[in-house]
């Protein structure tokens, strides 16, 4: 193996060439010690046979002495092992593998159950690699200011993304209440800035009422901890009400909790039907089935979505139509057909990895390819909301 002459003075690009095959290489190693330690564990699924039992790190301690004694800035211990699980995490080149520190695991969970401080967006990224807008939430300054699904962050408060990672991103956009922000998006090849003022953000995850003409309308904003025990308040009243028909409105839904979906389709569903099913490859993992409710059972149901209709919501709203106990009106879904897990890690962080594909009950992948709802119905242009008109004209014709 060749030395390196550690009196070299390294150009920037070779400096970040080597800071990434730190990332890489160290990262491997934490994770795998803390695999060794208990910390972490899985089942194999048999794609990653190919890779070695143990990595060779010789190289690893030669190229962080290159980094410490070369590099023009200060680094400390604890930014460079958060910079390494970071980049082991965005190795994987999947947009939903992200490494957490304590903090941001913290702001993670917050912005899951509605409560924090920015704008209220979910970040994802597209083939391209730039950072786009999944759906911001229902009443959030992001969905005030006109921010819409599928809309690319060009630049965060002039600062390009170019090459910036989720997290970076997520962090940037995150701030204290009252300041603002503005994100250059580019949507439909034109390049526009808003101006959004983050505030602190803390809603109930389930609103429910009663529309004319005897309707109930059920809105879920995300799939939290509290939705289970909404959802349950939002049936009975429902049922308590006689409604004629129930409008489950899940447009501009980001997702989250499997179990909050399946607490949902639960509902519906009759005990023990099929919500969805995990796979990793071709072997099964899990098979979530309803868990006994179905109040709801046998009430024509519509469910709206769109295109920022993504992860739980698709899991509910294709349980439900597959057993045919739900009418979709609206616009494609987003397409993400794929599970995370929330794993601890012994720093304190958190790892949430991508551990499988979900499947619809009629056996559907939806992954980058979405739902297409039985009536297509898009937004007007003057405001009016085409898609709730549609669901009540048809549970009025029902």
């Amino acid at each position: 193996m060749s030395k390196i002459n550690l009196n070299y003075k390294l150009s920037k690009s070779e400096i970040v060439r080597i800071v990434f095959g730190i990332v890489i290489v160290v990262g491997v190693f934490f994770i795998g010690l803390n695999i060794g330690n208990g910390n972490i564990s899985f089942v194999s699924n048999g794609l990653n046979n190919n890779l070695p039992n143990q990595l060779n790190y010789s190289s690893i301690n030669q190229e962080y002495q290159v980094l410490k004694a070369n590099f023009d800035g200060k680094l400390t211990q604890t930014q460079l092992l958060n910079g390494l699980k970071h980049g082991l995490a965005e190795a994987t080149n999947d947009p939903y593998t992200v490494y957490f520190t304590k903090a941001q695991e913290k702001a993670f969970n917050d912005q899951l159950n509605n409560s924090f401080s920015g704008i209220g967006v979910e970040l994802t990224e597209n083939a391209q690699k730039q950072i786009i807008i999944m759906a911001p939430l229902n009443g959030s300054p992001a969905a005030k200011a006109g921010l819409q699904p599928k809309d690319i962050i060009a630049a965060i408060n002039g600062q390009s993304t170019s090459g910036m990672s989720l997290n970076s991103a997520s962090n940037k956009i995150r701030g204290k209440a009252g300041t603002k922000i503005t994100l250059t998006i580019i949507r439909n090849n034109k390049q526009i800035n808003f101006t959004v003022v983050r505030q602190n953000i803390t809603v109930p995850s389930v609103n429910y009422k009663i529309l004319s003409g005897n309707i109930g309308y059920i809105s879920i904003l995300t799939f939290a901890n509290d939705t289970a025990s909404l959802m349950q308040k939002a049936a009975q009243y429902m049922v308590s009400n006689h409604v004629k028909g129930i409008i489950l409105d899940l447009r501009n839904n980001p997702g989250g909790l499997v179990t909050a979906a399946v607490a949902t389709c639960s509902e519906w569903l009759k005990p023990g039907q099929e919500v969805m099913q995990e796979r990793r490859g071709t072997q099964v993992l899990q098979t979530y089935n309803a868990t006994g409710g179905d109040i709801l059972h046998g009430i024509p149901t519509v469910v709206l979505v769109n295109g920022g209709s993504a992860s739980a919501s698709e899991i509910t709203a294709g349980a439900l139509h597959d057993h045919h106990d739900a009418y979709l009106i609206g616009t494609k879904t987003f397409g993400k057909g794929v599970v995370q897990q929330l794993i601890k890690l012994s720093d304190g962080g958190e790892l949430k990895v991508t551990i499988a594909s979900w499947y619809r009950p009629d056996g559907q992948d939806i992954e980058k390819i979405g739902i297409t709802p039985d009536e297509v119905v898009n937004p007007a242009a003057n405001g009016t909301d085409n898609q709730l008109i549609a669901a009540e004209n048809y549970l009025n014709n029902k």
